[in-house]
């Protein structure tokens, strides 16, 4: 019996459509050898009548936020979902943040609220930084994210994240840890390029693979333990402060990409750890 296996695709933006469907051509094959077909599916679209759902390319959902929870809260429970509704849910506003440094987790020193004049040069004086970073609480691909200068003329934003400029995203870079039924598959060194603070490979970005070391996965490991639910895929984004600390940068447990192009046994792990989780959802 073949399982049919719903995949929610990018809405709103052309360039990420095409660049999901060419990635999810790498999962068909090692998902057809275990008996499962992958259909996708825009998120918009809502549940399909697929024996399972993957959210892996719900891009776009931080352009229409009510439909998106709306669709998400709704989700019968006839149709697995994985994630499961309730993380991405949780981590649809990276308010999130705040309850994992709660439960012990180091985060980017980060203000939560109103970005305007008067927040800005506060947090300039707060964090004794001449740049900041100033972005959307719901958001993705650098979406409305702006590097900004003392003396800047800024953009007010409602419900933003306000952090100091890190200058490790062009050194060390971001570190970023994937991890498919909660073990760790590949770590990935994602560097911008000089003058920019953008990792994303549309703005430049360099990806290459490292090898963790103990305190790195130390910390990965807090972070997973810390969260509200056992995801079967997720992102874990790491950069080392001025300090020489590592802090959460952010957890990806919607539409992470895992990428599959430096890990290329990544398809096989994602279709074996459904099977383990749809063999245990019964």
């Amino acid at each position: 019996m073949t399982l049919i296996i719903d995949v929610l695709m990018p809405v709103g933006e052309p360039a990420y459509l095409a660049a999901a469907s060419r990635e999810l051509e790498t999962y068909h094959a090692a998902f057809g050898a275990r008996g499962m077909t992958l259909r996708a599916r825009p998120w918009t679209d809502g549940p399909g009548d697929g024996d399972a759902t993957l959210a892996l390319f719900a891009w776009g959902y931080h352009l229409d936020v009510a439909k998106w929870r709306a669709m998400i809260s709704g989700w019968p429970a006839a149709r697995p979902l994985f994630n499961p509704a309730a993380l991405l849910d949780w981590n649809t506003c990276k308010t999130y943040l705040l309850e994992l440094e709660a439960a012990g987790v180091p985060i980017l020193p980060s203000i939560f609220g109103r970005a305007d004049a008067d927040s800005v040069a506060a947090a300039f004086d707060r964090f004794d930084v001449d740049e900041l970073v100033v972005k959307p609480q719901i958001s993705g691909g650098s979406f409305r994210t702006e590097r900004v200068a003392r003396g800047s003329v800024i953009k007010p934003l409602d419900d933003a994240i306000i952090q100091p400029f890190i200058p490790a995203v062009s050194g060390e870079g971001e570190l970023s840890f994937l991890l498919i039924g909660g073990v760790l598959s590949h770590a990935v060194r994602k560097v911008a390029i000089a003058g920019d603070f953008r990792v994303q490979p549309q703005f430049g970005g360099v990806f290459t693979r490292f090898d963790p070391d103990a305190a790195q996965l130390a910390l990965v490991g807090k972070v997973m333990a810390a969260l509200p639910g056992r995801p079967l895929y997720a992102r874990v984004d790491l950069l080392r402060l001025p300090d020489g600390t590592l802090a959460l940068m952010e957890l990806e447990a919607i539409e992470p990409d895992l990428y599959p192009h430096l890990e290329p046994n990544v398809p096989a792990l994602l279709a074996d750890a459904l099977l383990d989780a749809l063999a245990d959802s019964r």
